[in-house]
């Protein structure tokens, strides 16, 4: 039985919207802010649409939207 795993352990994020800006927190990290403008496909969304993410080992990825950021 190993004493370890090699499995990555899921990072948390929090994301929100507002006054035109997308704030992305991560678990024990500051928060990043960045101007909606950066992100058309974003700037243009549903708040229904903007809440359908997932965070993958890339990034946070809009499945809806097909973006990645």
């Amino acid at each position: 039985m190993p004493l370890f795993t090699s499995r990555k352990q899921e990072k948390k994020v929090k994301v929100t919207f507002g006054n035109g800006l997308l704030f992305v927190e991560r678990e024990g990290s500051k928060q990043q802010v960045f101007p909606l403008e950066f992100f058309p496909k974003l700037a243009n969304a549903t708040e229904e649409v903007r809440n359908d993410w997932v965070q993958t080992d890339k990034g946070i990825y809009f499945k809806q939207l097909d973006l990645l950021i």
